[in-house]
């Protein structure tokens, strides 16, 4: 059920939104723990809006695949960002939709009246994922406490093969299917009859947006640089930007999941992502009060819940048109949209679910069709296919755009959703304030 943040409570305002220039994992983040980059972009963001850290109320972060060393990423990073010790900060996790769920959390605390300022956001590493040793050895492990003669450890080493000393990688497949990610997108991509050339065309088409938006200057407002020991050169730019692919090269890669027939490459996919966002949300009152001129209002929001066998990445297509329904809008009315690109064949499938009549009569109970989303308003800036994907971080990466192009584009309302593993999904609207 959509959540109104504009009826009856307080009106919450995003202030400001930035992010560190997002980088394919195992290349400039290499060596940054997820804590690393969310203490960058929280001191960026109270740097660039001159922020007193002792005025706000409330931090709150995204992280998906997390340190145990850092379990709480939240209160480190707002700890190591110079917020003073009595700001409570917490980590929430939610797949892909990590840091919209940190946002929606934050300005729920602002509506009830918990909290005025909030810097919500989220944070990620994916270069060096957190690697189990294989459960026959954790078990040794934890006997091993009351191991006290040589005797004792050799009787630990029975049974044991050089197989079970192997480290276990995380798992990429969805734990209640089994189905790696890439798999569920080839099947989605199939059920809407997307094609291979149309991935490959809507892939190229975000890189050359991206690129595009770059050369113009749209991204560098909402970068901050990291510095990166041990030289600490600036990183500015986001580096999985192709400008110079092309049809030719997309269409020449080798499936990635299905093989020999799938339709999902590397080049049609997100790639693995380090980064972190953040958001600074305020109370329209404690905006005013503080002299801060916000971009938009959050108007409403909601999560939605898929089967996950079957429309894992399908999650959009449901959220965007509750959004819409309950604040009595049509696409007519949206100006910007941000969609989240974890695949192309994701994307296009949402887009055709959205003007289908037929899925809607079927899977919305007879609704009709939300609509069909024009292409001139769909991630002009790029996305996440061309952006990169930190899983914790993408939310608000989102969200931050969407303001930015509201602004710069002229527009009132902007819709951001995003599909998220376990058969989730996201949508909000934002009104340019």
């Amino acid at each position: 059920m959509p959540s109104s943040l504009s009826s009856g409570g307080r009106e919450v305002v995003f202030v400001d939104g930035c992010r560190l220039p997002f980088q394919q994992s195992g290349t400039g983040y290499a060596d940054l723990m997820a804590y690393d980059m969310g203490r960058m972009t929280l001191k960026g963001l109270l740097s660039r809006n001159d922020l007193d850290p002792d005025g706000v109320d409330r931090v709150v972060l995204g992280s998906v695949v997390q340190d145990v060393e850092t379990s709480n990423v939240a209160r480190e990073a707002a700890l190591g960002a110079g917020i003073p010790k009595h700001v409570p900060a917490f980590t929430v996790t939610m797949a892909c939709i990590s840091s919209n769920q940190a946002l929606t959390s934050g300005a729920e605390l602002i509506a009830g009246g918990q909290a005025d300022v909030v810097i919500a956001g989220g944070t990620e590493t994916l270069s060096a994922p957190p690697i189990r040793l294989q459960p026959k050895v954790q078990r040794r492990l934890f006997q091993a406490r009351k191991a006290k003669t040589l005797g004792d450890y050799l009787d630990l080493l029975k049974g044991l093969g050089l197989g079970d000393l192997l480290p276990e990688a995380p798992s990429i497949a969805e734990f209640s299917t089994g189905e790696v990610m890439g798999e569920s997108a080839d099947k989605l991509a199939a059920m809407f009859d997307v094609s291979r050339e149309a991935q490959d065309e809507y892939a190229l088409r975000s890189h050359e947006k991206a690129a595009e938006a770059r050369e113009e200057g749209f991204l560098e407002e909402e970068l901050v640089p990291a510095s990166v020991p041990p030289d600490f050169d600036p990183i500015t730019e986001d580096n999985g930007i192709r400008e110079d692919t092309s049809m030719d090269k997309l269409s020449g890669l080798s499936p990635s999941f299905v093989k020999p027939y799938g339709t999902v490459s590397p080049g049609n996919s997100s790639p693995l992502t380090d980064g972190a966002s953040a958001a600074l949300v305020m109370s329209a009152e404690a905006a005013e009060e503080r002299g801060y001129a916000p971009q938009a209002t959050l108007r409403a929001y909601t999560y939605v819940a898929q089967d996950p066998g079957e429309e894992l990445l399908l999650g959009p297509a449901y959220a965007m048109p509750q959004v819409l329904d309950a604040a009595d809008l049509g696409v007519d009315d949206i100006d910007v949209f941000e969609l989240h690109e974890a695949f192309a064949g994701q994307v296009l499938a949402v887009l055709r679910a959205c003007a289908s009549e037929a899925f809607a009569n079927e899977h919305r109970d007879g609704a009709d069709p939300m609509g069909e989303i024009p292409m001139d308003k769909l991630n002009t800036w790029g996305g996440s296919l061309s952006l990169g994907h930190p899983f914790g971080a993408t939310g608000t990466r989102l969200v931050t755009t969407a303001a930015h192009r509201l602004h710069t584009e002229d527009g009132r309302f902007a819709l951001v959703s995003a599909c998220a593993a376990g058969g989730q999904g996201h949508a909000l609207l934002l009104e340019r304030a």
